[in-house]
C-alpha cells in the first residue's frame, strides 16, 4: 500500500453505502437463514451470502435498468431454485423491499458527522432512489448528493456511477483528483476506481472474517488502494491524527 497522499488533501469523499456504511449482511441473513432452516437446508453464513451475491450480480448484468427491490426479489426466487426449496412470493417481495430498513454500522453516523466538516460527501450506490433515501436518513442526511443505479441505468462495477459523480462534483468545484472513493467492495468499487485512476480508501469491514467476500464478489487480484481501514472510526482517527483534530 502506497501512502503518498494525505487524507486532508481531498475535497470530497464518494461512498459505497451498503457494506461500507450500512451493515447489510446481518439483515439479509436474518431474512434468508430462517427460510433455509424451515426447509431443512444448512449453509454457512459466508456461503449463503456469496451465493446470493453471485445470483444478484447475474441479475444486475442482465437487467441493468431493473430497480433494486425487484432485483432482490428475483435473486430470492433464483436462490430458491438453486437450493431446490420453495419460494414464497410474499417473502420475495419483503426481501426486496427491506433494503431501506437495513441498519447502519455502529460507527457510521458519528464518523459521517465528523467527515461532513471536512469534505463534500456523495453516495454512489447500486440501490434505488427510495431505498437509499431511507438509508441516508438513518445516517443523518449528511450527503451533498446521491447517485443511484436507478438514475444511471446500470449497476457497479459498470462505470456510470463514477462518471455521473465526477460530473456533479465538478459542478461544485471538485475535480476528480480531489475525490477519495471510500468503500468496502473490491469488486464493485475498487477495481473501477483503479480503472479510472481514482484515489481510494478500502474500508475492510470483513478483515477479521478470514478474507471471505461475504455479500460482495471475489476478485482475481487485489486492487491498489491508497488507504486501508477496518472501519469508518479508523478512518476518522487517522484524519484526526494527520490534521491534529
Amino acid at each position: 500500500m502506497e501512502r503518498s497522499v494525505k487524507l486532508s488533501g481531498f475535497k470530497a469523499l464518494t461512498f459505497d453505502c451498503y457494506g461500507t456504511l450500512i451493515d447489510w449482511e446481518p439483515d439479509m441473513l436474518g431474512h434468508l437463514q430462517p427460510w433455509l432452516k424451515r426447509n431443512g437446508v444448512q449453509m454457512s453464513d459466508d456461503d449463503l451470502l456469496e451465493l446470493n451475491s453471485k445470483i444478484m450480480h447475474r441479475w444486475e448484468k442482465a437487467h441493468p435498468a431493473m430497480l433494486y427491490p425487484e432485483l432482490m426479489a428475483n435473486t430470492y426466487r433464483d436462490l430458491a431454485k438453486e437450493l431446490k426449496i420453495p419460494a414464497d412470493e410474499a417473502e420475495a417481495k419483503r426481501f426486496g423491499n427491506a433494503v431501506g430498513d437495513w441498519r447502519p454500522f455502529p460507527d457510521a453516523k458519528e464518523a459521517l458527522a465528523y467527515l461532513k466538516k471536512h469534505y463534500k460527501l456523495v453516495i454512489l450506490s447500486n440501490v434505488d432512489d427510495a431505498s437509499v433515501a431511507k438509508s441516508a436518513a438513518q445516517l443523518g442526511n449528511v450527503f451533498d448528493d446521491i447517485v443511484t443505479a436507478e438514475q444511471v441505468g446500470s449497476y457497479k462495477p459498470v462505470l456510470n456511477h463514477f462518471h455521473e459523480g465526477f460530473r456533479r462534483l465538478e459542478k461544485i468545484g471538485v475535480a476528480k483528483e480531489q475525490i477519495l472513493h471510500t468503500a468496502q467492495s473490491l469488486f464493485h468499487d475498487h477495481e473501477p476506481a483503479n480503472k479510472l485512476g481514482l484515489h481510494n480508501a478500502w474500508i475492510d469491514r470483513r478483515a477479521k472474517r478470514g478474507g471471505t467476500v461475504g455479500a460482495s464478489v471475489a476478485v482475481a487480484k487485489r486492487p491498489h488502494f491508497d488507504f486501508r481501514f477496518e472501519s469508518m472510526a479508523e478512518f476518522v482517527a487517522a484524519h484526526k491524527k494527520e490534521t491534529g483534530g
